[in-house]
């Protein structure tokens, strides 16, 4: 069978690979680099440059450590950027290499779907129309423009800019309080910038999964930090004027009361809003790929669309589904599942989510608020700076929260922040890929010290409040009530077994 892919990111090449694997005759087109936004633009220089921040942070307590004659340490953004793309070519290299040895053919070029068996392709040497006998369009997102604030790729930024300076600005002004946005405010303040970040939402990270206590804690320790951040309002009358942006703040259209608008000059402004879809010169509608209004790929549940032999993936699929690299991936073996002949569903109830900001984040399942609409759950909390790993490395910030259902004990959301949270959260995902019950992971010895005590911890909150609600109302689940949020720190009653 021969296959052709549009689009060399996460998706795309993962996709690739395992249809070469399989024996299949597999050409992939990446206009750019492969490896996408996620290895280019995105992920891998986003947390390159975290842990260069990372050591920033670090350096300046040292000597709470009681490590002394550091403190004139200096960041170098050409090195830490020289760096970064030395990661990144190194990993692009071994895709590259991989391609080779599984025999894909990788062209360099802008691949057009003409129907459901040609595809044409531009490169800078000509034109070639592929034929094949099944197509994956994974072209994903690119930078939402913001017309009060265009991009110069100079003084105002998109987060590929901002990633590829090799000189730390003064200051920095970040439009946009969402994943990227507080992200890149954490990274820059680290490294030394002076930082506002602007939010036209009430909250930060305001999204339906994410827990509405992790979103408090963020906006409360980027304040620790000292980066200056304002909620509900948003920037018009944006321009360069003398080497600075200048421009008003005002109210956003979420705003709960008028407010007054103030200049602001900055030497930086970070746009980070939102992502389109890449479908510019696709063919989609030529071809008659169904889209939504937003111009987002529409697909069946096994990820087929409109057109048949068609398949799509990754960010082009839109919001609606989950814009992440590593759903991509999973979406591009599950794509290749239904191309070999088989009905496999792609499904989205186990996600994990990792943010990058200082404390890091980390989700999965159903946030407290999701889960108290469908039924009577158990949620609880424990606090980070309660763990002896935290205090020992002085990562006091943060807490991990389980939710369960009341009457069965599943897991079924798990919500983290503090430090090394988004290497926990895989725990919870498996936890919850298994029907698991916080039962289960009370009585899953975890070593100590260690970060991860405090799921299970969490986990026996919630165990203890199970208990303590079945031995006080033996008839309660038999009786249907309006949905409670059952948050019992110390039960005053348990059964007579430790566990």
């Amino acid at each position: 069978m021969r296959l052709t892919i549009i689009g060399g990111g996460p998706g795309g090449h993962t996709a690739a690979f395992a249809a070469a694997k399989q024996g299949m005759e597999v050409c992939l087109v990446e206009s750019q680099s492969i490896g996408g936004v996620c290895l280019n633009h995105g992920c891998i220089p986003t947390k390159t440059l975290r842990a260069s921040a990372d050591c920033a942070l670090q350096v300046k307590r040292m000597a709470e450590f009681g490590i002394d004659g550091i403190e004139n340490a200096t960041v170098n953004m050409a090195t830490i950027a020289k760096r970064k793309n030395a990661v990144r070519d190194i990993l692009r290299t071994g895709l590259l290499k991989t391609c080779q040895n599984l025999k894909i053919r990788l062209i360099n070029g802008r691949g057009r779907l003409l129907d459901s068996t040609h595809v044409h392709v531009t490169t800078k040497d000509g034109e070639e129309v592929l034929t094949t006998d099944r197509v994956i369009l994974a072209t994903g997102s690119v930078h939402m423009p913001v017309p009060e604030c265009p991009v110069d790729h100079t003084a105002i930024l998109d987060s590929n800019d901002a990633l590829d300076l090799t000189h730390l600005p003064k200051s920095m002004w970040v439009l946009g309080g969402g994943v990227i946005g507080c992200e890149m405010a954490c990274i820059f303040k680290a490294l030394g910038c002076d930082v506002t970040l602007v939010q036209r939402r009430p909250t930060l990270l305001a999204s339906a999964h994410v827990d509405s206590d992790i979103s408090t804690l963020i906006h409360r320790e980027l304040r620790k930090q000292k980066i200056t951040v304002l909620t509900e309002r948003t920037l018009e009358q944006v321009r360069v004027e003398d080497g600075l942006v200048h421009g008003q703040v005002v109210a956003s259209k979420y705003a709960k009361a008028p407010v007054q608008a103030k200049e602001f000059a900055t030497e930086s402004l970070l746009v980070t809003v939102g992502r389109l879809p890449n479908t510019a010169n696709l063919g989609l509608k030529e071809a008659g790929v169904a889209v939504d209004e937003k111009g987002w790929i529409k697909v069946n549940d096994c990820l087929e669309t409109s057109l048949a032999g068609v398949y799509a993936i990754g960010d082009v699929l839109g919001p609606k589904h989950v814009m992440l690299a590593h759903v991509a991936a999973a979406e591009g073996l599950c794509a290749l599942e239904n191309i070999m002949g088989h009905k496999t569903p792609m499904g989205y109830d186990v996600v994990p989510a990792a943010i990058f900001t200082s404390p890091e984040v980390g989700y999965v399942g159903l946030s407290q608020e999701e889960a108290s609409k469908q039924g009577e759950i158990v949620a609880e909390t424990f606090q980070m700076r309660e763990l002896g790993k935290s205090q020992a490395q002085g990562d006091l910030p943060g807490f991990l929260k389980v939710v369960a259902d009341a009457k069965t004990g599943r897991l079924l959301g798990a919500h983290m922040v503090g430090a090394h949270t988004t290497d926990m959260i895989a725990e919870a995902a498996l936890a919850i890929k298994l029907k698991a019950t916080v039962q289960d992971i009370a009585h899953t010895i975890h070593a100590h010290p260690t970060l991860s005590e405090g799921f299970y911890e969490a986990a026996r909150l919630a165990y203890d409040d199970l208990r303590w609600v079945c031995s006080l109302f033996p008839l309660f689940f038999r009786v249907r009530i309006a949905p409670i949020t059952w948050h019992w720190k110390k039960p005053c009653l348990k059964t007579t077994s430790i566990l």
